[in-house]
């Protein structure tokens, strides 16, 4: 598909302020929000589309470990519009990640919904920008998937080679080599490596 001047044009100036701003990168679409920079780390051939959001926030309330944010972005992975990653304690994206546009992958929640008293749960009744932030560590393997307008929420983590289709919620752990999909993602087929076909579960 050919392409316009204009577009030629926009491709080269974000070509440029890439190279600038972010030398490891493949190439960033302008805009590009990012926040927190000192927490974040990205590997080579990183790209972006559009209007992507990346985030990582020091609360310093004592939520989770205490330690400083990382948000860890491996080698050669896409992510493309308007995605939004959100970090306070761990967000890690390994290698070869492809990620479709719209997705949203957070650490952290405002609140903690257990029925668990002893892990200080929230109140409907408090203000909720108020409430005490609560993170579990997200980890996306390598060679995952993400199809458009995934979440993916805390303390969960994707397996190595899996795929996750569109508008899927993943709240639970999704095992490697496998396809999940639906509001909560559920697993309906996982590789079988001595016949060579993805099987229904």
């Amino acid at each position: 598909m050919e392409k316009s001047f204009y577009e030629l044009w926009k491709l080269g100036i974000n070509l440029i302020k890439t190279k600038i701003f972010f030398p490891k990168a493949r190439l960033i679409r302008f805009p590009f929000d990012i926040r927190g920079k000192k927490y974040i780390k990205y590997g080579r051939n990183f790209t972006t589309g559009a209007g992507c959001r990346i985030e990582a926030y020091n609360f310093n309330n004592g939520i989770s470990s205490g330690k400083n944010p990382q948000l860890i972005i491996g080698n050669n992975v896409q992510i493309n519009d308007y995605v939004h990653l959100s970090c306070a304690e761990s967000v890690i994206i390994e290698d070869n990640v492809l990620i479709a546009s719209k997705v949203y992958i957070s650490d952290l929640n405002h609140g903690n919904y257990s029925s668990l008293k002893d892990l200080g749960h929230s109140y409907p009744n408090e203000i909720v920008k108020e409430r005490k932030i609560f993170t579990k560590p997200v980890k996306i393997c390598r060679n995952v998937w993400l199809g458009e307008n995934v979440a993916v929420l805390p303390g969960t983590v994707i397996g190595k080679n899996s795929i996750i289709g569109a508008n899927a919620v993943v709240s639970k752990d999704v095992p490697e080599n496998s396809i999940a999909v639906g509001n909560p993602a559920k697993v309906i087929k996982k590789y079988n490596f001595e016949t060579k076909e993805w099987e229904r579960v």
